[in-house]
């Protein structure tokens, strides 16, 4: 059983998936929360109709109307839907993978989306929605339907690249928009496939920036998440989140629920994760993500004060990982056996306090920090409380077990 059809039985069983507020011991790059729910969907095996490729003419792309535009009766926010709609939906594709077997005959199978990229054929989607793949359809808003071949993937950003062979013409690629720029209460849209009703278009807010969710089959972590409340359901994974310029800001990823369909909680993959792992993956087929190799636990002020740290803020090595970085470098990892709030802790080992200059005030800082600003083979340096006192470390960043 692949890991897209135990989700899918976890949904039907209506599982609870919500974000864990304890603090535990985690790996490097990871954060205490639960596990994902990929939103990827079953469906029955679709009748295959293989047109010839062929090139329509590129439709220019629409200005968007201005604040005091409207269109056949429609307000202004509709009119800005509605171009967005028209002109992204082209470039949202339908992704039918068969996971066992081959044809239509197969058992393995599901559903969900993605996007073009560019008019090299390269299409963006999430990892879980190709893990396990032997086949894959692609299918176009024109119903041109093609065998679709993975270039690369990257379980730890769930991003993956498909590419395709048609004609340059038949492509529509998204325009990338800017995840650094991004505000709480900013429009958010979704395009995407729920539940094989293709190309639907869900409307709502950017709820929060920077969630970091815990992927529950590796240990590691999706850091920078956008969190959305237009409506993301079974299907939808790997479709675009767009602002309403109908730039991509972000993938769609995840969803919390209790019942398995969308409750207003959708998670997506940052475009400048986007812009930074895809080129690799098209060049190479993987992404080389940097490691430093420890496991350790947020400190709070309550943490600190309980159990006597030297500091208030900051990460609380517990193991420092054989092999890895931190351990070459002399990082300590804990040793004594402590109780906070009936759980047990290991206290001793050295405390994180700053990456490179910039203060640590929760592990998520360190796993940002990684992602977003270093590469395997940089050399970083950190801020260590040891027995009380002060001290900097630099170590080179190794890259992270797969």
């Amino acid at each position: 059983m692949n890991r897209l059809t135990r989700w899918m039985l976890a949904l039907m069983a209506g599982a609870l998936f919500s974000v864990s507020c304890g603090m535990t011991s985690v790996l490097t790059d990871v954060t205490p929360s639960a596990a994902p729910q990929a939103t990827a969907t079953a469906a029955a095996a679709p009748t295959i109709e293989r047109p010839t490729p062929t090139a329509p003419p590129a439709a220019p792309a629409a200005p968007l109307p201005t604040a005091a535009a409207s269109a056949s009766g429609l307000d202004n926010e509709e009119s800005v839907l509605v171009n967005v709609y028209a002109r992204v939906s082209p470039s949202v594709v339908f992704i039918t993978v068969f996971s066992s077997g081959t044809g239509t005959s197969t058992t393995g199978e599901a559903t969900g989306s993605g996007f073009v990229l560019d008019t090299a054929g390269n299409i963006v989607t999430n990892n879980h929605v190709i893990d396990g793949a032997n086949r894959i359809l692609v299918r176009f808003s024109s119903d041109l339907e093609v065998e679709g071949r993975v270039v690369g993937a990257d379980p730890d950003t769930d991003l993956a690249v498909v590419s395709v062979n048609v004609p340059a013409g038949t492509l529509r690629p998204v325009t990338l928009g800017d995840s650094n720029t991004l505000k709480v209460g900013q429009r958010a849209l979704a395009i995407g496939n729920p539940f094989g009703f293709e190309r639907t278009l869900t409307v709502g807010f950017i709820s929060a920036m920077g969630r970091v969710i815990r992927l529950s089959d590796s240990g590691y972590s999706l850091p920078e998440l956008i969190q959305t409340d237009a409506a993301i359901n079974p299907g939808n994974s790997g479709g675009p989140l767009l602002d309403s310029r109908g730039q991509v800001i972000g993938v769609t990823t995840l969803i919390f629920s209790r019942s398995g369909v969308n409750s207003g909680v959708g998670l997506a993959v940052p475009v400048d994760s986007i812009k930074r792992v895809v080129p690799e993956l098209i060049k190479n087929g993987r992404y080389a993500h940097p490691y430093l190799g420890i496991t350790g636990e947020t400190i709070t002020v309550d943490m600190a004060t309980q159990l006597s740290l030297p500091a208030q803020h900051g990460v609380l090595v517990v193991e420092a990982r054989a092999g890895g970085p931190a351990v070459k470098a002399g990082i300590v990892g804990g040793s004594k056996r402590a109780t906070y709030n009936g759980r047990a802790v290991l206290l001793g080992g050295d405390i994180i306090t700053a990456i490179d200059g910039l203060p640590v005030k929760s592990f998520d800082d360190v796993i940002v920090y990684l992602a977003k600003q270093t590469k395997v083979g940089q050399i970083t340096e950190l801020t260590i409380v040891r027995d009380g006192k002060e001290q900097k470390v630099k170590l080179t960043l190794g890259e992270r077990p797969r």
